[in-house]
């Protein structure tokens, strides 16, 4: 299917460097997402919302039966689902709708709602799993062989039941469903301070206009070619920052505080422990990626020292990081043509596969480009029973393509997903989330590579390919590395102070960037933007999902349809079964150490072509 789009004016479409963003009401619908098909308008809503709430004493009604009989065992499960997918769709509507801006009080006040709701709905079925884990073992394997409808969630009972050391009695499990909207505090804080309070200031760009500073203006600003805007970027994000360094270091110890407080209740040794446990994640897992990155920080700093020789540079800072070695063949790519290129990347995984990939692009799944107070970043959101949809703040660089890319990985693996499983094995396990995404951008980046006839832009793909592993692998880590340490220290009783994190932040960019790198004294407050800190070691997993994806990308395009097969049951199999096994099955292990060290690997490779052709060619300028 070939889509017929017109992009906006540029100064409607919100893309950087036209002066003042847009708002809401002023961008086409063209290029938003149509949540209407979640709810066709506010009222539905509200009507929902009533629904929901007047039924929860029906699941309350239930408490003390669970175990009674399969009958009962099969009523509360099938009752958890219907509430839950109701207010999975409440919770999802709400919270979108307030991501579309940020600053606008209504919906605001829906999603603060929808949390509240969610902590009621929690609490009144917050006694089911501890009555499952009161059915001695015997008496539940009888219900599974009398109910047939018990079947389905032979596994979901099968992880329950594996939690029974970590799961308190129904009344402690109550007070703790009932502390989850204080829970989410600190991170409703630091969203509503980075996204809607903080002021950034105005820089000059490459053509010498005055633009406003924000987040996704800075992600297009530190590639610039010209040293100037990159730094002022630099220093005009990190300084506004630095302003709020206290608030934020409340924000994020406040949340590491948060995890400890349920790690001890809940009886685990540690933070880590508590978060790969239920998905059967072995901690060394993760403890053996930060030793492996570390094993293997020397070609890392031998890209620096390239980089630097390359740039022709004197000293090269961390502003300097994410410039091209080449400027960029196209410089702003129209939305409709990254769609092209996408679709012919993911080629190779099948007409199944791109038969949806058409049908997200042409029925409105995507909210396209930034306006004011709109959520920054890019993610696929959704609900089952509905497909799901992307948030963009589309710019028109090479990496909003890629972002593409990776987030309709996300999509359509919920999409497959939801078509092949029941609720309850709807959602995917971090440790799997990113393969699909990481696959496909895999997938775009060999296409590139392969069809492109031009030394120049050859160059410029392999310096893409080192800055996927160093952003997404390299990076990461580093962040999975903080993470450990910052919960190590809260473990010990240590505090968690602005100080404390810049130091800790500080030794780790030496650490990792090498002696050819100078870190900058603004950069010691990053830790102060970084969302994902307030999921608990939740970034390795890009690093692992990279390495994962890599190898099936290779499968893929080495095996053809055998490994596309395997693929395609990876992205229809949902949680039905732990992370670890849904990747063996697909055809990698990430219970050994190989995934990662062929990353490596292969980085080094690379990074030796890209040394090779940079000698062939006139040394950039």
């Amino acid at each position: 299917m070939t889509l017929c789009l017109m992009l906006l004016p540029a100064a409607a479409s919100g893309a950087p460097g036209t002066g003042a963003l847009p708002s809401r009401d002023e961008m086409d619908s063209r290029w938003t997402w149509d949540l209407s098909v979640l709810y066709a308008d506010d009222a539905a809503w509200e009507r929902d919302f009533e629904t929901l709430e007047k039924r929860l004493p029906e699941m309350e009604a239930l408490q003390g039966k669970v175990g009674a009989s399969a009958a009962d065992l099969l009523t509360a499960l099938r009752l958890q689902d219907e509430l839950g997918q109701t207010m999975s769709r409440l919770y999802v509507y709400a919270h979108m709708k307030s991501h579309e801006d940020t600053t606008n009080p209504t919906y605001q006040g829906f999603a603060e709602r929808a949390v509240s709701l969610a902590v009621k709905a929690g609490s009144a079925g917050s006694f089911v799993e501890p009555e499952i884990l009161a059915i001695p073992e015997e008496t539940l394997a009888s219900f599974l062989s009398e109910e047939k409808g018990l079947e389905e969630y032979r596994f979901a009972l099968a992880r329950i039941t594996r939690m029974r050391e970590h799961v308190l009695p129904a009344e402690q499990e109550l007070l703790l469903a009932r502390s989850g909207g204080m829970a989410q505090t600190a991170e409703t804080v630091f969203s509503m301070l980075t996204n809607a309070d903080l002021t950034f200031p105005t820089i000059r760009d490459e053509d010498g206009n005055e633009v406003e500073l924000s987040e996704e203006r800075y992600g297009k600003y530190i590639y610039s070619q010209n040293r100037q805007v990159r730094r002022d970027a630099f220093l005009g994000l990190f300084t506004t920052y630095g302003k709020v360094r206290n608030t934020l270091a409340a924000t994020l110890s406040g949340s590491v505080r948060k995890n400890l407080f349920y790690t001890q209740v809940r009886k685990y040794p540690s933070c880590l422990d508590a978060t790969l446990f239920p998905n059967a994640i072995p901690v060394e897992v993760y403890e053996n990626a930060v030793k492996t990155v570390n094993a293997h920080l020397e070609p890392l700093h031998r890209y620096m020292r390239l980089k630097k020789r390359a740039l022709g540079l004197e000293e090269l800072h961390m502003y300097d990081l994410y410039v091209p070695l080449v400027e960029e063949t196209q410089k702003d790519i129209p939305y409709e043509e990254a769609l092209e290129t996408v679709r012919k990347a993911l080629a190779p995984l099948g007409e199944e596969y791109l038969a949806e990939l058409n049908t997200a692009f042409a029925n409105r799944w995507i909210d396209v480009y930034e306006n004011r107070g709109k959520r920054s970043g890019a993610y696929s959101w959704g609900t089952y029973g509905v497909h799901p949809f992307v948030l963009l703040n589309y710019k028109g660089t090479l990496r909003d393509t890629f972002t593409i890319a990776h987030e309709m990985g996300h999509a359509l693996h919920s999409t497959f997903t939801d078509r092949s499983q029941p609720f309850a094995y709807s959602g995917h396990a971090i440790f799997t989330a990113e393969v699909a995404s990481t696959t496909n951008e895999a997938l775009l980046l060999d296409h590139l590579i392969r069809t492109s006839a031009d030394p120049q832009e050859k160059l410029f793909l392999l310096n893409y390919a080192l800055e996927q592993v160093r952003t997404t692998v390299y990076r990461q880590l580093l962040f999975a590395e903080f993470e450990l340490e910052i919960h190590r220290r809260a473990e010990r009783g240590e505090p968690l102070t602005p100080d404390v994190l810049a130091s800790v932040w500080r030794e780790l960019n030496l650490r990792y960037y090498g002696p050819d790198v100078v870190v900058d004294p603004e950069l010691d407050v990053e830790w102060a933007r970084i969302p994902h800190f307030y999921s608990a070691f939740y970034v390795y997993q890009y690093a692992t999902g990279f390495a994962a994806s890599t190898a099936l990308s290779r499968q893929i395009l080495s095996e053809g349809a055998p490994a596309v097969t395997r693929y395609l049951e990876f992205l229809k199999s949902g949680s039905s079964d732990y992370p670890i096994e849904l990747l063996r099955k697909a055809g990698v292990d990430m219970s050994a150490p190989a995934p990662l060290e062929a990353t490596f690997a292969l980085f080094a490779a690379r990074l030796d072509e890209l040394e090779h052709l940079l000698d062939e060619l006139e040394p950039p300028k």
